[in-house]
């Protein structure tokens, strides 16, 4: 089982992907996918490792979610837009080897055993980017969004921490 929570940022997303699996398992999996870029990400991370107390188990993956997954556990996969920053950082800001190798790894998760919560972000519902890289990263987000919305068997759309039953 697939379910994809989108939304902005700070919209819930992570809290309600959390609450999901633990109404699942007693002992859900977080598979973090977020890469410490500075001081303040770091940070960031911290404060979400600390929403989660010690029945969870943490995996720290970057881009091969596939060789990660324990099998048929209940999986929060929390950010593919972290997880998709990796891929564009690792092919120099092109976006079409980006989605190439995002689309191959995802392939590789589709068929999951278990059930997956994946997280991700609308960056295009935001502020229209200034820079080249920024616009195609929007471009990218929300093509893989798609390509993952599209098998999942449930898709919410998190608003000021509500859900909102899209699929």
């Amino acid at each position: 089982m697939i379910h994809l929570i989108t939304g902005g940022e700070r919209s819930g997303k992570s809290a309600y992907a959390q609450k999901m699996a633990r109404a699942l398992s007693d002992s859900p999996v977080y598979l973090a996918t977020a890469k410490v870029w500075d001081e303040d990400f770091e940070a960031r991370i911290e404060r979400h490792k600390g929403d989660r107390d010690g029945s969870w188990e943490t995996i720290e993956e970057q881009t091969a979610l596939s060789n990660v997954l324990p099998p048929k556990r209940v999986v929060v996969i929390d950010c593919i837009t972290l997880w998709l920053t990796n891929y564009f950082a690792l092919y120099k800001y092109d976006k079409e080897q980006s989605l190439k190798a995002a689309t191959a790894e995802y392939d590789k998760v589709r068929d999951y055993n278990g059930t997956l919560f994946i997280v991700t972000n609308e960056t295009g519902m935001g502020v229209h980017a200034t820079t080249r890289s920024g616009r195609d990263f929007v471009e990218l987000q929300g093509w893989i969004n798609q390509y993952i919305a599209k098998d999942a068997d449930q898709v919410t759309l998190m608003v000021a921490g509500l859900p909102m039953k899209v699929k």
